[in-house]
């Protein structure tokens, strides 16, 4: 069975101080923790691309992992809407060639935002099944400050950018349990680029997640024929502070066990989930895990993990 063997991250140095944001927008400590949850947000520099920040991620990936040479890899998948340049040829193809990994590798690059990873995850574990691959690596990387206006108020002061990469292969510790997804194209309008500038309408967006995310949670639990009781920790989507512990209230079933941590990393869109994983899960004495990412489309994807000794 194909699960998840290995984590890795890369998360720029440089970036923009939140307070000295929220001073140009007349916002206050409280409200930069209580509401956005970060106070400083990692930016690529200018000379980076999409593809580079997915390459440092994988090469931290195989500095952990000695037993994971480029050799071995089957198949690549990027999760992006911000892919280098006018996104053609797709980032996964430019990732392949920059990392020099072997021609036969399967590279495709996977178009979603902050659901991208769970759904990354399922079509990851069931291509390699059915190819019969061994070893594959799920990317995450959508730098916003491609698109991002630094004079919106509604956007400038959420998003960081960074870059994730999952070892996918057999024998893990870590396995996939029972996912949900759900989209709702009526609701493209809120969360949408134009003309190369991002726009999103967060009252829709945070209503959105409130109605949504808990509901589905309890669905894919009771569907598993689990309780919240069974589930050691819920990773979902970091879309600011003010979201998660909303989630988390209207939930209800012990809110605490919703972890909360984007102090220095700022929505991170697709990686925010496997950014949790690597800190809070991986290496931790966890048994199961609940996943939701929610956002662009609107979509979203609800999953349960177990860790198997």
């Amino acid at each position: 069975m194909i699960g998840i063997k290995s984590i890795a991250s890369y998360v720029p140095v440089e970036g923009v101080d939140n307070y000295a944001q929220g001073a140009k927008f007349a916002k206050d400590q409280e409200f930069i923790l209580g509401k956005i949850g970060s106070t400083f947000l990692p930016r690529k520099d200018a000379g980076q691309e999409t593809s580079d920040l997915c390459v440092e991620a994988v090469k931290a990936l195989f500095a952990a992992n000695p037993s994971l040479v480029p050799e071995s890899i089957d198949a690549l998948i990027v999760v992006t809407q911000n892919g280098d340049e006018e996104g053609l040829p797709h980032t996964a193809a430019i990732v392949q060639d920059k990392l020099g990994l072997p021609t036969h590798v399967a590279a495709f690059d996977i178009s979603l935002g902050c659901s991208g990873y769970v759904y990354g995850l399922y079509a990851m574990k069931g291509f390699m099944e059915a190819a019969g691959l061994k070893n594959g690596l799920l990317i995450t990387a959508d730098p916003y400050s491609k698109i991002v206006d630094p004079e919106d108020r509604n956007t400038t002061m959420l998003f960081g950018d960074a870059a994730t990469v999952t070892w996918m292969g057999e024998g893990a510790h870590w396995q996939l349990g029972k996912a949900k997804f759900g989209t709702d194209g009526g609701g493209a309008a809120h969360l949408k680029v134009s003309d190369g500038v991002f726009f999103m309408n967060g009252r829709q967006v945070f209503n959105f997640a409130l109605l949504k995310v808990p509901a589905h949670l309890h669905e894919l639990l009771g569907e598993s024929q689990l309780a919240p009781a069974d589930i050691d920790l819920f990773c979902i989507h970091q879309g600011s502070a003010a979201i998660v512990d909303a989630v988390a209230r209207r939930f209800e079933d012990d809110p605490d066990k919703f972890v909360k941590d984007m102090v220095e990393t700022g929505n991170t869109v697709s990686s925010s989930i496997p950014l949790l994983l690597e800190k809070h899960v991986l290496g931790s004495q966890h048994k199961r895990v609940a996943l939701s990412g929610f956002g662009v489309g609107l979509s979203w994807g609800s999953a349960i993990i177990e860790r198997k000794d």
